[in-house]
């Protein structure tokens, strides 16, 4: 007898806790990165606060966010096999130009070209 088998529900909900924590991770370590910069404009650039400690929480979001949208897929109906095939291309892609609109941002913060970009409402 075939039967079929549940929908995710839990994978889905942990995606979404895992995006959720490891976003909250990734608040706490760019403000400290930023408010670090701010005050001794050290001769590290902003730029390369996109190194490891900003890396490992962004890429615990992608994590999550791929766990979530595969299992929200296999909700509605979709194979699993079909769910990762799309949801893990889509989430490598938006990914990677959050990742690299963070760069530009980071490096528009460091000329002073911004005013949109206060400091101060980052504390």
């Amino acid at each position: 007898m075939y039967s079929i088998p549940e929908p995710p529900y839990v994978l889905m909900i942990a995606g979404l806790f895992v995006s959720l924590a490891s976003g909250i991770a990734f608040e706490s370590v760019l403000k400290k990165a930023v408010q670090d910069w701010s005050k001794n404009r050290s001769t590290r650039t902003l730029a390369t606060l996109q190194g490891i400690q900003l890396l490992i929480p962004f890429l615990g979001i992608a994590l999550g966010i791929c766990l979530f949208l595969s299992s929200g897929m296999e909700v509605f109906g979709f194979t699993t096999q079909l769910s990762y095939a799309i949801a893990l291309p889509l989430t490598v892609l938006v990914g990677w130009l959050i990742w690299s609109q963070l760069g530009k941002i980071l490096a528009e913060l460091e000329r002073g070209g911004s005013q949109a970009l206060d400091l101060d409402s980052w504390g």
